[in-house]
């Protein structure tokens, strides 16, 4: 065949036998060099292409390691069917451009709401509306101002003085060394009283929410506040749990509609429940202490998922601390206060709980990287992650206090809760106009909104009061700015009701 005509690029970090590579690949992948097509030989594409012969050696290895060519002794390189390759792209032959061999996709944001809670007249997932100009998202963060340097410095470090025992199996519970740092930060941060050997690290509270099923048993009655958040609903349902809805007041969890059940586990979220902002009070946390103090089996799941940040007031302590005998099983994560692709959250198990650990889940091995516990340990040791937290509870303040200067239009008809806290704020038809109807005129103007129903285990109806129509206004990854224009198109799709 005819030497390929390849144009070089002047790519700064793409090498020469990765052009060569990627043409080649891409040119067959596309059908424009055909099975069994014969290539030029090394020697002759290095000569037209005015490259060394190494370079084009190793574009062609590349291409028969993957399978794109095949090498016949003494005859050269030629093109193999390509059935059944595996191409990450999701196209055998893809429309656009290139990307490089180490590309990364987009990845979707697990358990968003659907947004057909409600019983309004609009139905905005059945009709065609404009694009998403604002996502009041109340799961986003902003990482726009994430120490991509300094983690970049740790890891680069990490693996320069990387000897065989970090690629090893590891602990079960996690690494000693972080646990330590995570006991420390834990007793420091949130006064929650635990040693490095009852701490477990797993990646997200889903892998330490199956653990627990391991540890407490099969069919266990489960009480959960109403509203909740839904995803820890859905593992327990997938448990077989039999789980009980308990109503909220303004102070929580409503202790004796709890002990008119059977429940044996209260999962709640006292320092800022998820959705609703209600901090527990210390009576109604000694009521829900003294219920599980009761029973000999009975324990508290406590949810603080994002305790970092908080704009009022001195910090809320972790129900933990105040637990004395053996009650609460505390669980956390870093995906809010870091990043949500660090997956790394974490349980501390009563002592009670250890031996059961141990007999029953002992032989797990751990579902995070020794490397990433590395990275993650050095970052908070440090001291990189506690600036990092201070700067971003400036910038989480700043926005909570703008949303608020911005909302004061809206509040005739809507009463606002949840604030100074948490990185999302409530507002409530005070008319009851319907979630649906809200969230409809709102999509039509490119504004995506998050209704309270949505975290209701009833399938999506209206909460009990005095929640009821409500929307989750989330700030974290929305500038001034940008807050300032998503409202004002809110308040256009609102008129009628403000």
């Amino acid at each position: 065949m005819n030497d390929l005509t390849i144009e070089f690029k002047d790519e700064n970090e793409k090498c020469l036998y990765q052009q060569i590579y990627e043409y080649i690949r891409d040119e067959i992948r596309r059908g424009k060099l055909f099975v069994g097509e014969k290539l030029p030989s090394t020697r002759s594409l290095a000569e037209y292409l005015q490259v060394a012969r190494s370079t084009v050696d190793v574009a062609y290895g590349q291409l028969v390691a993957e399978g794109y060519l095949e090498a016949r002794p003494c005859k050269g390189y030629f093109v193999s069917p390509i059935e059944g390759l595996l191409d990450i792209s999701g196209s055998i032959f893809p429309e656009s451009k290139s990307s490089d061999v180490f590309s990364s996709g987009g990845e979707r944001e697990a358990d968003q709401p659907s947004h057909s809670g409600g019983k309004g007249t609009h139905s905005p997932a059945k009709e065609s509306q404009p694009a998403v100009r604002y996502d009041f998202s109340p799961h986003a963060v902003s990482l726009k101002d994430f120490p991509f340097a300094t983690w970049k410095k740790i890891t680069k470090n990490i693996l320069v003085d990387a000897n065989s025992e970090m690629f090893a199996l590891g602990q079960a519970q996690g690494d000693f060394a972080l646990r330590e740092t995570i006991a420390r930060y834990l007793h420091s941060s949130r006064g929650v009283n635990c040693t490095p050997e009852q701490v477990i690290v797993g990646a997200g509270n889903d892998y330490l929410l199956m653990l627990l099923e391991k540890i407490l048993g099969r069919h266990v009655p489960v009480a959960m506040e109403e509203p909740t958040y839904k995803r820890a609903y859905r593992v327990f349902q997938s448990f077989a749990y039999e789980i009980e809805a308990i109503p909220m007041d303004e102070n929580g969890m409503d202790v004796e509609r709890l002990r008119g059940t059977g429940a044996r586990i209260a999962y709640v979220m006292p320092s800022h429940q998820y959705p609703t902002g209600v901090v527990m009070p210390i009576g109604r946390r000694l009521e829900l202490l003294k219920w599980a103090g009761e029973g000999e089996d009975r324990y508290i799941i406590e949810d603080d998922y994002d305790s970092e940040f908080r704009y009022r007031g001195k910090p809320i302590p972790a129900l933990q601390a105040s637990d004395r005998n053996g009650r609460v099983i505390y669980m956390g994560t870093f995906s809010k206060s870091i990043a949500p692709a660090i997956r790394v959250g974490y349980m501390v198990l009563p002592l009670r709980l250890l031996k059961t650990y141990r007999e029953n889940c002992g032989f797990y091995a751990s579902t995070v990287s020794r490397i990433d516990q590395r990275i993650l340990n050095e970052f908070i040791r440090d001291g990189y992650f506690e600036r990092y937290l201070n700067k971003m509870r400036k910038i989480y303040r700043g926005r909570h206090d703008f949303l608020l200067g911005e909302l004061a239009c809206f509040e005739k008809e809507f009463a606002l809760s949840g604030e100074n806290a948490g990185l999302h704020i409530l507002l409530t038809s005070r008319s009851h106009i319907p979630e649906g109807d809200l969230i409809g005129a709102a999509a039509r103007e490119g504004i995506k909104l998050y209704g309270i129903s949505e975290a209701c285990m009833g399938g999506g109806q209206q909460p009990h009061k005095p929640f009821g129509s409500t929307i989750l206004l989330g700030y974290g990854a929305l500038e001034e700015q940008e807050l300032s224009q998503g409202l004002g198109l809110l308040k256009k799709a609102w008129s009628a009701w403000l």
